[in-house]
């Protein structure tokens, strides 16, 4: 995918969050996060996008703390979260291709990385938000979902704060059935997980399913659509990978 194309969905991913959130009411459970209600995940979705579009707009080159969570709720909140994305999008669609900025995981530019994240971090919210208001949620693209689990495991879980860690060596297939070229080999140990692109190599565990739903399930938000092999390998996933 394209920045432009991740730009397009954070723009759409946004208004679709806000909108579920102002029709659930910001006292509303999030049954996806069940530690939080409505208002949370607003706060915590807008305090990430002035966050992030900061790197962009002020050309930050290091690490720098968001500013913090606002104490705001009800409307005022909303038109807050509103304010942000929209500044957030304008940021991405009009920064140069080239703007050097900090980022954290490896991507083509630093604004290739944060369009594709702040994508990524808004949908998986757009979908909390909206289980939180009922109903059926918005469809993810195929191709879209199986970018994020790509992310996810070649990205956030090749850090060395992925807690996904095995005693012994074990090896996860991920499969989605939807989608061409979309199939992970993910090689766990003591050490940080290393994953490969293709599924030759033979598997303890595989977990398999359509593009949208792996990437749902992988983020903790569903049930693993099926699981074939060593459950337990599952489990592992299920509990510590949670990021940090």
């Amino acid at each position: 995918m394209e920045t432009a194309d991740f730009v397009r969905t954070l723009d759409r991913e946004g208004l679709l969050l806000a909108v579920a959130a102002e029709e659930a009411g910001t006292d509303a459970k999030v049954p996806t996060c069940p530690q939080w209600q409505v208002r949370d995940l607003v706060r915590h979705t807008g305090t990430v996008h002035r966050w992030a579009a900061a790197f962009v707009a002020e050309g930050h080159t290091s690490y720098q703390p968001d500013g913090g969570l606002p104490d705001l709720d009800g409307a005022e909140l909303l038109a807050w979260f509103r304010e942000g994305h929209r500044h957030l999008v304008d940021t991405l669609a009009g920064a140069p291709a080239d703007v050097e900025c900090w980022h954290f995981l490896p991507a083509p530019s630093p604004l290739a990385f944060w369009a594709r994240r702040q994508a990524h971090e808004t949908t998986i919210h757009r979908f909390d938000a909206q289980s939180a208001r009922g109903g059926t949620p918005d469809e993810i693209a195929t191709d879209f979902a199986a970018d994020g689990v790509d992310e996810l495991l070649r990205g956030f879980h090749a850090r060395s704060k992925s807690r996904v860690r095995s005693a012994g060596p074990r090896v996860l297939r991920v499969r989605a059935t939807d989608a061409d070229d979309a199939v992970w080999t993910v090689r766990l140990s003591q050490e940080p997980s290393v994953t490969e692109r293709g599924g030759t190599a033979p598997a303890d565990c595989e977990i398999s399913g359509p593009a949208d739903l792996l990437y749902l399930s992988l983020w903790n938000r569903l049930p693993f659509p099926q699981v074939s092999g060593d459950a337990s390998i599952g489990t592992l996933w299920r509990e510590n990978s949670a990021v940090v």
